[in-house]
C-alpha cells in the first residue's frame, strides 16, 4: 500500500522542503534511518508508533512528489497467527506455515489459515484492520506535515516575489527617473549645440569683414570642448559631469558674445 502526496510549487526549493519535512517528523515522533540521496531523490525507512514504511521524495515538476509505501508489520501477522489458533488449533498453524518452502511468513501464513474456523478468521481480518488504520494515521501524519511545510515555504516565497517585485519596481522607477534626466540634457546639449553654431557663424561674418576675432575664437572653441566632453559624459550617464560641463561651454559662449558687443 502506498500513499502519494504533492507539496504545490516548491520543487524550487527542494532541499529546503526536503530539510523542514524531515525535521517535522522527527519532532512527531518518526524515527528515520537509512536515508540515501541519488541527486535530486531522497529514499529513507521511517518508523512511526509501530508502523514503518519507505519514504521517497523527489522533484516533480514545478511540485514536490512524496510517496509513503507502507511495510508489512509484525502486528498483522501476529494478531493474524492468534486469532487462527484460536479459531482453528495449533497443528493445522504451524503445520501449514512450515510445509511451505518459498513465499513470504504472511503468505504462508494465509495459506495456512484457509481451513481456519470462523474465529480465527475474524482474528486475522481484524489485525489487518487495526494495522490499517495505524498506517492511514501515519499517512494523516505525513500529509499534515507536508502541507506544513508547504505552507511555509509558499509564504517564504511569496515574500520574496513581493520583495524582488519592490525591487523590480524600484528599478523601473530608476530607469524612468535617468531616463526623464537623460532627455532633459540631451534637450539643454542642443541649446548649447544651437548657440555654438550661431556663434561661429556670427566669427566667420567677422572674419570676412577684416575683424579680430582671435579672443572670440578661443572662447568659442573652448566651448565646442566642453559641449563634446559633455556629449560624452551624457552617453555615459553621467549626466551630474554633462550639465557641469554644459555650465562651463555656456559661460565660455556668454563671455565670446560679450566680446563681439564691445
Amino acid at each position: 500500500m502506498s500513499f502519494i502526496f504533492y507539496a504545490q510549487g516548491v520543487a524550487g526549493v527542494y532541499d529546503d522542503f526536503l530539510e523542514r519535512l524531515i525535521s517535522r517528523l522527527s519532532l512527531e515522533g518518526t524515527e528515520i534511518t537509512h536515508e540515501t540521496r541519488d541527486g535530486e531523490r531522497a529514499v529513507m525507512d521511517v518508523r512511526h508508533t509501530g508502523e514503518q514504511g519507505t519514504l521517497e521524495i523527489a522533484p516533480s515538476g514545478k511540485n514536490v512528489k512524496v510517496t509513503y509505501i507502507v511495510g508489512r508489520e509484525r502486528k498483522e501477522v501476529g494478531k493474524g497467527v492468534m486469532g487462527a489458533i484460536a479459531g482453528a488449533g495449533v497443528g493445522s498453524i504451524l503445520g501449514g506455515i512450515l510445509r511451505r518452502d518459498g513465499g513470504e511468513i504472511g503468505d504462508r501464513i494465509g495459506d495456512a489459515l484457509g481451513g481456519a474456523a470462523a474465529g480465527g478468521a475474524y482474528g486475522a481480518y481484524d489485525g489487518w484492520e487495526e494495522s490499517r488504520e495505524d498506517r492511514t494515521a501515519f499517512a494523516s501524519l505525513l500529509a499534515s506535515c507536508a502541507r506544513d511545510v508547504e505552507g511555509e515555504l509558499q509564504e517564504i516565497l511569496a515574500a520574496q516575489e513581493e520583495a524582488r517585485e519592490v525591487l523590480r519596481e524600484r528599478s523601473r522607477q530608476k530607469r524612468a527617473e535617468r531616463d526623464e534626466e537623460e532627455e532633459e540634457v540631451r534637450s539643454d546639449l542642443e541649446d548649447v549645440f544651437g548657440d555654438i553654431l550661431a556663434l561661429q557663424e556670427e566669427v566667420e561674418l567677422r572674419e570676412d569683414e577684416g575683424q579680430s576675432v582671435s579672443k572670440v575664437q578661443n572662447r568659442l572653441e573652448r566651448a565646442e570642448r566642453l559641449y563634446q566632453e559633455a556629449e560624452a559624459a551624457c552617453e555615459d550617464s553621467d549626466f551630474r559631469t554633462a550639465r557641469t560641463k554644459m555650465k562651463a561651454a555656456r559661460s565660455m559662449i556668454e563671455a565670446a558674445q560679450h566680446i563681439l558687443e564691445e
